[in-house]
């Protein structure tokens, strides 16, 4: 059977170096599970692959949409698994490699189909998140679907938004659209997820941003105002500097926060990953430690 090789984990973590080095490892191509990468022109703030890395191994998913069109889980579910079942009849060895925990659950388990919310609804919530805050939204997810609410990711206000325009579309709780039934797939999923010791993490993420703002990334920031409110742009280090522009914070005051909340989602996202019994944990030596788990396989 085909081996669909899972290199998940915080930003910052490490994750590309350790994917190119896999691939090469198993002569294998790389599939993106990073929702974000999927936009062309975001490049410095997502953290793509550079030109090199790119060369080196065959990169997929990188570059689809533009910053305007909508891409969902859902979609890259059925675009992945249509790509693989090309790829598996030439290789043994696919690296499926990003943060994005809901693109990966779709690729390895399946994703449960639910209704798309009108533009106007959507339109509705993100004005309110930009109003009223984050803490607006938290609370009305918890009156609206306290089941959903008590595993969601309330720091994040995408996965809020796309519960509460589901609500709102369909007058039913997001919790009981999610059947969340697993899907047979004709190749194995092995999961790891590392785990980076946190001072070094944050370490990492700090010389990372400070790093984008050499690459230029407030050029490129302002180089998409035409695309703010569209929801690819609603993600770190992209907000914060149109907080800047706007003159709503200096520049360092905006660096200092792109840096915080990059760690604060970097935390959300370890702790994601460590409530899924299904992930292999990695502390260190991953090749090695990925070797060990595989070669029965």
């Amino acid at each position: 059977m085909s081996q669909l090789i899972v290199l998940a984990g915080p930003t910052a973590s490490g994750k590309t170096k350790l994917s190119i080095d896999l691939a090469k490892l198993f002569d294998a191509e790389i599939i993106n599970a990073d929702s974000r990468q999927v936009y062309r022109k975001l490049n410095i703030g997502t953290a793509k692959p550079t030109t090199i890395e790119l060369n080196a191994i065959p990169h997929h998913f990188i570059d689809i949409k533009n910053p305007d069109e909508d891409y969902n889980a859902g979609e890259f579910e059925t675009n992945v698994i249509s790509f693989l079942e090309d790829y598996f009849t030439r290789k043994n060895t696919a690296i499926l490699v990003g943060g994005s925990g809901l693109y990966i659950n779709a690729v390895v388990n399946g994703f449960d189909p639910l209704p798309k919310a009108s533009e106007e609804i959507r339109q509705k919530w993100m004005e309110l998140l930009e109003r009223e805050g984050i803490e607006f939204l938290k609370n009305e997810l918890i009156a609206s679907d306290p089941i959903y609410a008590k595993t969601a990711d309330l720091d994040n206000p995408q996965r809020l938004i796309r519960a509460l325009e589901i609500i709102d579309s369909t007058g039913k709780t997001y919790s009981s659209q999610r059947q969340k039934t697993k899907k047979s797939r004709p190749f194995k999923s092995t999961l790891f997820a590392l785990s980076p010791e946190r001072s070094g993490l944050y370490d990492s993420i700090n010389q990372r941003v400070d790093k984008m703002m050499e690459d230029g990334l407030l050029s490129e920031v302002e180089s998409l105002i035409q695309y703010r409110t569209c929801n690819a742009l609603q993600t770190v280090g992209y907000k914060e500097l149109f907080d800047h522009i706007d003159g709503k914070s200096t520049l360092n005051e905006a660096i200092d926060k792109i840096k915080q909340h990059t760690r604060n989602f970097a935390k959300r996202q370890t702790t994601w990953f460590k409530r899924q019994n299904d992930f292999i944990s990695l502390k260190s030596d991953y090749i090695n430690e990925i070797q060990k788990h595989l070669k029965s396989f």
